[in-house]
């Protein structure tokens, strides 16, 4: 049997204050003593992840980056290609002046006023900076503006999400749809998903087992539509903790009765 966990990043397997995964390290170990990949599902850039990745020791295994938007292939030869944001950034020059305005993506931001936006140091900001398949953004106008925008970019091919603080633009795939195209790739029979956030959801409510962690810095998520289920878990611990022992009821159930 195929097993394959795709996981959210921050809040979900680093913790939300410190970025450490360091509580989910026994179940970490036991993915690699058991040979189960695992996807790292993020929003953050290809660039942000592949440090990550390489630290984690996940081999070729693909990386979900940009909310579902792209890939991060680590296959022998691959390259990025970042046509589909070059083409998002040459709608947004068409725009209509109002909008262009009121709408501040990354690549408008020069490194210290995005460092100054996110909270993140100069060096992650460059990382943040290096996209290849979506444009988050401040909305700086009214909401009904707002609404005509969205509206005005789906005429133009590019689908706009509203996350905590920014407005992403991308061309519309989620976590979910890079969860299946993955899933597979690596020929899943098993898909396992954690994660923490509204933009978590759908990747959720595909994966054969969900686990909801426990977020102290957001609002709860509400029920998915398979529950209640033995195959969905709302953690009682927080961040890579909950990570942790989550992972760990499920594989062991897994695997002991496959």
């Amino acid at each position: 049997m195929r097993i394959v966990v795709f996981s959210d990043l921050d809040g979900t397997l680093l913790d939300h204050e410190t970025y450490s995964y360091d509580p989910a390290l026994p179940a970490l170990d036991l993915l690699k003593s058991k040979n189960i990949p695992l996807v790292l599902a993020s929003s953050k850039t290809a660039a942000e992840i592949a440090a990550l990745h390489q630290e984690l020791d996940l081999g070729t295994a693909p990386a979900i980056v940009e909310n579902g938007s792209g890939l991060l292939d680590l296959s022998p030869g691959a390259r990025l290609d970042d046509s589909a944001y070059r083409e998002i950034r040459a709608v947004l020059k068409h725009a209509p002046d109002a909008f262009r305005s009121a709408f501040r993506g990354f690549d408008d931001m020069g490194l210290g006023e995005l460092a100054e936006v996110t909270g993140l140091p100069l060096g992650s900001a460059t990382l943040a900076k290096m996209r290849c398949f979506s444009e988050p953004g401040l909305w700086q106008g009214t909401a009904e503006d707002e609404a005509a925008f969205i509206a005005w970019l789906k005429d133009h091919g590019i689908h706009a999400r509203r996350g905590g603080r920014f407005l992403t633009l991308s061309h519309g795939r989620t976590k979910a749809d890079a969860m299946a195209e993955v899933a597979s790739q690596l020929r899943a029979d098993v898909t396992i998903a954690l994660g923490d956030a509204p933009n978590d959801t759908e990747m959720l409510s595909q994966a054969d087992y969900a686990v909801i962690i426990r977020n102290d810095h957001g609002t709860d998520l509400p029920p998915l539509p398979k529950e209640p289920s033995s195959r969905v878990i709302r953690t009682q611990l927080s961040g890579p903790s909950g990570w942790n022992a989550a992972m760990q009821q499920i594989l062991n159930t897994t695997t002991e009765t496959n």
